[in-house]
């Protein structure tokens, strides 16, 4: 399908990340059916040598489309993301984590998606999740699919799967764009994007394969993220974005993650936080 609508696409990384899962990302960026016009990278502080030989790779394979921006030292997830944001050239922007993998067909449908309605501001899409280890699929995560839907679903859980968003830049930087030295940016700035009149919509097609780890349930249980999660959600609620079981309902269910033991934090999360 031919587009008339160019898009940068936002990755990324920092020391803790594995070679081989920022390879396999950046391999799935470069096989989009529909190319980026071009792939910023914020390395997110040092390094390791092994992550500096995937980033040279593909320096060497694509120096017109791929642009590395080296940070000295590490600013966390928020000010990295703004620093990729404002690097971006184009309007259009779909972001990736260093560790997915996208589908070929992604960003294919994200721009069409943008192409259909000039007056979307925010998209996403299904993902599938996948244990790190065996590369066993595990389920489908699915968003609400409409506008009307996702601002319901927003009240109480990210209704865009982070992964898999496409923004536009000048709205992004309308509301501030990322939080930053906080945690749960991803959902907060999806509710400040919202309330500030963002259009949304996401797709029903699997747009990326989501790799699931041991630390992935660790992170739910971490306080610092227990207690953001809370934090965003209090300020949905003083906004008036949220009503008072909007509230309380995910706090109390964040809460107990918390304090089960680790064998039945993964299970709570896939029958009632999913």
């Amino acid at each position: 399908m031919e587009h008339f609508i160019k898009y940068s696409m936002l990755i990324s990384v920092y020391v803790k990340e594995k070679p081989q899962y920022l390879d396999e990302c950046l391999k799935s960026v470069f096989s989009q059916t529909y190319p980026a016009d071009e792939v910023i990278l914020v390395c997110d502080g040092k390094l390791t040598k092994e992550l500096y030989s995937v980033v040279e790779k593909y320096q060497e394979e694509y120096p017109e489309v791929f642009k590395p921006i080296f940070l000295d030292k590490n600013v966390g997830t928020g000010r990295a993301g703004n620093i990729g944001i404002n690097a971006c050239k184009n309007e259009l922007i779909i972001k990736t984590d260093s560790d997915d993998i996208s589908r070929p067909y992604r960003c294919d449908i994200q721009v069409s998606m943008f192409e259909k309605d000039s007056s979307l501001t925010m998209s996403g899409g299904y993902i599938q999740e996948f244990l790190s280890e065996t590369g066993e699929p595990i389920t489908i995560k699915k968003v609400p699919l409409n506008h009307e839907d996702i601002l319901k679903y927003a009240k109480r859980r990210n209704p865009i799967n982070n992964p898999t968003i496409a923004i536009k830049k000048s709205f992004a930087q309308s509301v501030g764009g990322l939080k930053e030295n906080a945690r749960c940016e991803d959902y907060d700035f999806v509710c400040r994007m919202l309330m500030a009149g963002a259009k949304a919509s996401n797709t029903s097609e699997v747009l990326l394969d989501y790799r699931v780890t041991q630390d992935n349930y660790k992170r739910r249980k971490n306080w610092r993220n227990t207690k953001s999660f809370i934090q965003v959600r209090w300020s949905n609620f003083k906004s008036g974005f949220c009503g008072l079981l909007d509230f309380l309902i995910p706090c109390v269910m964040q809460l107990i993650m918390f304090i089960l033991p680790d064998s039945l934090t993964g299970f709570i999360y896939k029958k009632f936080l999913r």
